[in-house]
């Protein structure tokens, strides 16, 4: 593997950072609210599930005990 000296590497690194596309303002603000929405649909799923396994075991619970 060919070894560069640190001026052309930092050459390259400032190169490969000039063709990232950084996102708007805009895009951020929007993914940010999407992955609060989607934390949120998540937890009140779990929360629901956990309270009818919750419901049957103490229904079956009942039958046996």
């Amino acid at each position: 593997m060919a070894r560069t000296n640190p001026l052309q590497f930092i050459q390259q690194v400032r190169g490969e950072v000039g063709k990232v596309v950084w996102p708007t303002r805009r895009e951020v603000l929007l993914t940010t609210v999407m992955v609060f929405i989607m934390a949120t649909v998540t937890a009140l799923f779990f929360a629901l599930v956990d309270l009818a396994i919750k419901g049957g075991l103490r229904g079956i619970l009942s039958i046996f005990g």
